[in-house]
């Protein structure tokens, strides 16, 4: 019975995809390219996942390195700097969901309150061109704005405060990181937010506004319940990456004097990786993050679902 279940599951599945295409041949050859590159940039590298259990070297590759089990990992546990880089990269991940995440929330809102049309494409314009600035050259308008001789110390001087060096300061570098990612980002992420919006029914603000609806209640009655949804999926996602902290910036705006509250998780594998080329360790290091990645994104999913009656899948 089940052989013959399986034959006819196996026919449907065939028949099905000779149906998709006949109907979608195009469509898909169009998008082989793009599943390729996933293929062969995302997919393929995960055979090196392995060498998070073995005493890894490039002269004996994947096949003739030692297999040591979980001794990375206890490496990594026992390791001096193991509190302080999961302490800085979850301090860092959470500052950057409280403050980051509502930011293109609160922009989207204001702009679709915008009556002149010119003031609204001219306020998106400001706001979405910083998301297509380098990161080098970000943190180098930073350092050149909060250097010890830059325009912030130049004003300080004026009122008699002595020069502050704020990329040696570790009471600063929390603001810079997360306040230069809301400049950059908050613009470019409001997009979803006003593509939800538009999706809103105007009459339900026509008939809030024959009700005597102020526009500030019919942010918080209409809108806001308008774009759960999006806020939603988009908050599980931002969950799931609450550890994935920004790699390249904080490489470029750390430094030794910094390094107790800057040194994250993926600088640290970095360092270990590069300088130290001890691939296998700093593997290992790089599985833990994924894995709590996605214990973070499947838990933030099941409450989600249980609780707010929305979830990814």
């Amino acid at each position: 019975m089940s052989t013959t279940t399986e034959k006819v599951t196996n026919v449907s599945f065939i028949s099905k995809f000779k149906y998709d295409w006949k109907c979608n041949r195009f469509i898909l050859l169009m998008s082989l390219p793009g599943l390729i590159m996933i293929a062969l940039f995302a997919y393929y590298p995960m055979v090196g996942v392995v060498t998070a259990f073995q005493d890894y070297s490039l002269f004996l590759g994947i096949r003739g390195s030692e297999w040591i089990g979980f001794d990375n990992f206890m490496r990594f546990f026992n390791d001096p700097n193991f509190f302080r880089t999961i302490k800085n990269t979850f301090v860092l991940g959470l500052y950057n969901l409280l403050w980051s995440f509502p930011a293109p929330i609160v922009l989207a809102l204001l702009i679709n309150e915008m009556v002149h049309p010119k003031v609204k494409r001219f306020v998106q314009t400001a706001t979405y061109l910083p998301y297509f600035i380098s990161v080098v050259v970000i943190v180098g308008i930073m350092k050149s704005v909060f250097s010890g001789r830059g325009i912030v110390n130049e004003l300080l001087a004026q009122v008699g405060v002595a020069p502050i060096q704020f990329f040696n300061e570790s009471d600063f570098f929390r603001s810079l990181y997360i306040g230069s990612g809301i400049w950059q980002g908050v613009g470019y992420s409001s997009i979803l937010y006003l593509a939800a919006i538009t999706g809103i029914d105007t009459e339900m603000y026509d008939a809030a506004k024959m009700d005597g609806c102020s526009r500030f209640k019919q942010i918080f009655h209409i809108t806001l319940p308008g774009i759960r949804p999006t806020i939603i999926t988009l908050l599980i996602l931002a969950v799931g990456h609450i550890i994935s902290v920004g790699f390249d910036k904080i490489l470029l705006m750390y430094s030794p004097a910094t390094y107790d509250v800057a040194d994250v998780i993926s600088t640290y594998v970095y360092r270990k990786g590069i300088f130290d080329q001890d691939y296998g360790f700093s593997s290992a290091i790089g599985l833990f993050n994924s894995l709590v990645s996605v214990v973070f994104l499947l838990g933030a999913n099941y409450f989600s679902r249980k609780h707010l009656d929305e979830s990814l899948w």
